[in-house]
């Protein structure tokens, strides 16, 4: 049984308030001079964004049997490290852009080098709620999650698709293979950590995650697919943020490679794929089946 789309929507909410709940509390102006490095951390990090990291690993967690406070404090932790990248992302020497979750970005409401340190701080902070015992009392589970998340931020993953984002931006001649690989990494291996969190958390063995990883990479690929998609033809004002800049910048996508028809099409076997990876569990799985439809069919 799937979720419907309005207990999607009530668990998307739910999640997150708890992770608004938890950066609230792991953010609180210090009173003296670095308030508006502690200001700029909430700008970014409080009220905004989809939160579908952090819903993942409540999703992915629950397979498992997983205390929900510490499948949110991981998810907590994702959202810091995808924030933080969003904060530098948007910065003059990146993307220069000036509108993120229908917010100014933070070197517009603040300035660069505050949005620097923020971001920075966000990093640093992700590690900081996986290395606590609030998160898992098993030293060896806090490491593991921690070792995971800087593959999974760093070269081999977000960090490494970022820069072949930019030289691809100079090379100009990339096919679908070359868009795939720097996808799985820039937007891909953030969301397969969700789930390998996950499993982790729920102690299961290295063979017995191959199912799940599966899942995530294809949810992964099908939620870049859409988001090339949207950037095509979606709405700025539910998106938040500018449209349009991989084709200004005659960025190849899979929309530009693959046209809007077969992309989508594509995203949506990618969905469907997904949740077949699932079909040896019953209505435990019903979130992550959502969050696969949901990766296709979103409007923002």
């Amino acid at each position: 049984m799937s979720q419907s789309p309005s207990s999607l929507g009530e668990e998307a909410h739910h999640t997150a308030a708890a992770i608004d709940a938890i950066f609230d509390q792991l953010l609180v102006r210090p009173g003296d001079s670095r308030d508006p490095l502690y200001a700029a951390m909430r700008h970014a990090a409080i009220d905004g964004g989809k939160r579908m990291r952090p819903l993942l690993v409540r999703a992915a967690a629950r397979l498992f049997g997983v205390d929900e406070k510490r499948a949110l404090r991981v998810g907590a932790a994702i959202e810091a490290i995808h924030v933080y990248s969003l904060v530098h992302d948007d910065l003059p020497c990146m993307d220069d852009d000036d509108l993120r979750r229908g917010k100014p970005t933070l070197h517009k409401a603040y300035d660069e080098a505050i949005a620097v340190l923020a971001g920075d701080s966000l990093h640093d902070l992700a590690f900081a709620i996986l290395a606590d015992e609030a998160t898992h009392p098993d030293a060896k589970v806090r490491c593991d999650l921690i070792a995971e998340l800087a593959r999974a931020a760093g070269p081999a993953g977000m960090a490494g698709g970022q820069v072949m984002d930019l030289e691809a931006e100079k090379a100009g001649d990339l096919d679908l293979d070359d868009i795939t690989r720097l996808q799985q990494l820039k937007t891909g291996a953030l969301i397969e950590y969700c789930i390998e969190a996950a499993c982790i958390l729920g102690g299961r063995l290295e063979g017995e995650r191959t199912p799940y990883r599966g899942y995530a990479r294809n949810v992964g690929l099908a939620f870049q697919i859409a988001d090339d998609l949207l950037d095509v033809g979606g709405d700025e004002a539910k998106a938040g943020k500018r449209l349009h800049k991989d084709e200004e910048a005659g960025k190849a996508t899979f929309v530009s490679l693959m046209g809007e028809d077969r992309a989508r099409e594509q995203a949506q076997v990618l969905a469907n794929q997904a949740i077949e990876h699932l079909a040896h569990h019953g209505e435990e799985a019903g979130l992550l089946r959502a969050i696969a439809r949901f990766a296709v069919e979103r409007d923002r």
